[in-house]
């Protein structure tokens, strides 16, 4: 159901609230722009959105400025090293995508000249790219009527059409909702707009309704339940896994790093050799011989399953010290922020008595 007279009065309004309010972001081309004839870097688009799957805009930004500075093309991207566009990732999460950025930067680059696809169907051919990223790069890049339906989407949708079923049961009951609505004419603009309206006034808590453009529409505003919406299954408690970090310094300051099989949890990223992550205290697994001392402290990090407690070990090594695994790094050459957020807090918690060992 496109374009009723319902549907294309809600669009035509929330597309003129979209032009006097569109937020300013490095990857979107303005709405006076595009409607001058400036079209958006499918490039640009794609790399935006596997950067916000699961991660905010305001953590996003900063990444993506310094990934276009580094890598202006998907042909710079496909091209760049492994380590180094896992480097420049470190930090911003959830890695499998990093890895799936440079296999579809190499396919784009390789099978299709260069240029990204511009249907959903071969959009989804390519590594990383779910339906979701699919209808966004289709919508936004190239004007497709595709429907986008990421968090702020489904929130508006259950408050606007007052829908009670919890998610994620509800997801094709939104996104239905979500298709009704989205216009033949400004597809692309439209997803970013009812994107921008659940970030900006239907946000999660304290809606601003008193200035959203669908304020006389809204079911749920009427029925006094847009702050309930959308309801949502109880979560699960998440386990506690524990592990044991190992820092060694070799005698001329050098540190003891591995990086990571390309598959699994932080898959392709640089870190510090340690035990396997459990719900039983782990077996000790130093990586070399050495006096290992205990850190009190230990680092703490959530991942989207579980919690994470990993205790810290240190030890001062000698110049001939024979790791069983990872790469003693010159100190010179060590970046902590090349590190996962993760081993970035067990450096952290490390560095100060790694200054005092002898």
């Amino acid at each position: 159901m496109r374009d009723t007279p319902g549907a294309a009065r809600l669009s035509a309004l929330l597309l003129d609230w979209y032009d006097a309010n569109a937020r300013s972001m490095p990857w979107r081309v303005a709405p006076a722009a595009r409607l001058s004839g400036q079209r958006p870097d499918p490039y640009a688009v794609w790399l935006s959105e596997v950067m916000l799957q699961q991660t905010t805009v305001a953590a996003v930004r900063s990444y993506f400025e310094a990934f276009t500075a580094r890598w202006p093309t998907v042909t710079d991207m496909a091209g760049a090293e492994d380590a180094d566009v896992m480097g420049a990732w470190a930090g911003l999460g959830y890695y499998a995508r990093a890895r799936n950025l440079l296999k579809c930067a190499r396919v784009v680059t390789d099978e299709y000249d260069g240029r990204f696809p511009d249907t959903h169907a071969e959009l989804l051919k390519l590594p990383g790219i779910g339906p979701y990223t699919a209808a966004a790069i289709s919508a936004i890049a190239f004007d497709a009527p595709e429907t986008v339906v990421d968090g702020n989407v489904e929130r508006v949708m259950a408050r606007l059409h007052d829908i009670h079923t919890p998610l994620p049961t509800a997801k094709p009951e939104l996104t239905a909702a979500a298709a009704a609505l989205t216009p033949s004419d400004r597809p692309g603009d439209y997803a970013q707009a009812v994107m921008d309206l659940g970030a900006t006034i239907c946000t999660p808590r304290n809606p601003a309704c008193g200035i959203c453009p669908w304020m006389a529409f809204c079911a749920a505003r009427t029925a006094g339940t847009a702050a309930a919406l959308p309801a949502k299954l109880p979560k699960k408690p998440k386990p506690i896994r524990l592990g044991i970090a190992y820092v060694a310094q070799r005698a001329d300051g050098a540190l003891l790093l591995e990086r990571r099989e390309d598959r699994g949890l932080l898959g392709g990223m640089l870190g510090w050799p340690g035990s396997e992550w459990t719900e039983a205290v782990p077996e000790p697994t130093p990586p070399v011989d050495a006096e290992w001392l205990l850190l009190e402290d230990e680092a703490r990090h959530t991942f989207t399953h579980f919690h994470l407690r990993l205790k810290i070990a240190i030890a001062s090594t000698p110049m001939n010290a024979a790791p069983d695994h990872g790469t003693f790094i010159e100190r010179s050459r060590f970046r902590p922020t090349e590190l996962p957020t993760v081993m970035r807090k067990v450096f952290d918690l490390a560095r100060g008595r790694l200054e005092n060992l002898g």
